[in-house]
């Protein structure tokens, strides 16, 4: 995200959050004001503006659903081939409005991504001793589930020493969904009816800050360590809407913001 990304965002119908140090412009809603976490920001990315929508927000929205996107990710209508779009383009396949259709569902989450399609050489250059005490990972795709995933690129057994911080009602359930399941919701993005968003805060919140003592932060080495909150509130969020919702999948297209800076 850079300041003058602003303006793009504006064009394309969305409000302008700016997260980090990076952003100067006092234009973009911020979570750096009243109470906040924005320090944690370098940890727990987008979510320190959930935080901050959490205490400072919730009440002040109006409108019946509210989602979230990346920068450099968003929700689309439908399945685009084609990734070289222009700005009209891009405009045109966005989702702004829930639609009537979609109007029987209580949540959107993007397109589920698998575990199980591991890059050889990716396995080679990070994790080559795991798979050499486990061969057959390499051949058993079913093997690859969710919690074998997360342990392989965010720190074995992390999960673990997670999951029992996290409250009774969840901890078995979210268990089962990381060991059976093979694919997830990517990038914390969803759309969801504003009502239920305080119910999905006031669990995720004191989880991720019992989490805070286990792992800290000073430690967190590598963007798989660093963004360790992040990335358990991601594997969470799939788990919990799933169980708790109504959820429509629609698909999630990348498109870095910075093609449009000269338009």
């Amino acid at each position: 995200m850079k300041n003058d990304h602003y303006d793009i965002i504006k064009s394309l119908g969305y409000i302008p959050v700016g997260l980090g140090e990076n952003i100067k412009s006092k234009e973009f809603f911020s979570d750096k004001t009243k109470i906040n976490i924005s320090n944690k920001n370098p940890f727990y990315g987008e979510y320190t503006f959930h935080y901050w929508i959490w205490k400072n927000y919730l009440e002040k929205i109006d409108t019946e659903w509210v989602g979230f996107c990346q920068y450099r990710k968003f929700f689309v209508k439908r399945e685009l081939i084609e990734l070289d779009l222009d700005l009209k383009n891009l405009k045109d396949n966005l989702i702004k409005n829930v639609d009537i259709d979609n109007q029987q569902y209580d949540c959107i989450l993007g397109n589920q991504f698998s575990v199980q399609n591991f890059k050889i050489s990716k396995i080679i250059k990070n994790h080559f001793l795991e798979f050499l005490l486990k061969p057959d990972l390499l051949f058993f795709k079913k093997k690859r589930n969710l919690k074998f995933h997360f342990d392989l690129f965010h720190g074995k057994g992390n999960f673990d020493l997670a999951l029992n911080c996290l409250d009774e009602d969840n901890r078995e359930d979210f268990k089962l969904f990381m060991e059976t399941r093979i694919s997830f919701n990517p990038h914390n993005m969803f759309i969801c009816r504003t009502k239920i968003l305080n119910e999905y805060y006031k669990i995720l919140f004191p989880w991720l800050e019992k989490c805070e003592y286990i792992f800290g932060f000073d430690k967190l080495k590598g963007y798989g360590l660093q963004r360790i909150y992040g990335f358990l509130a991601e594997r969470f969020l799939s788990y919990w809407f799933s169980k708790n919702f109504r959820v429509k999948e629609l698909p999630i297209i990348v498109k870095d913001l910075s093609d449009y800076k000269d338009l």
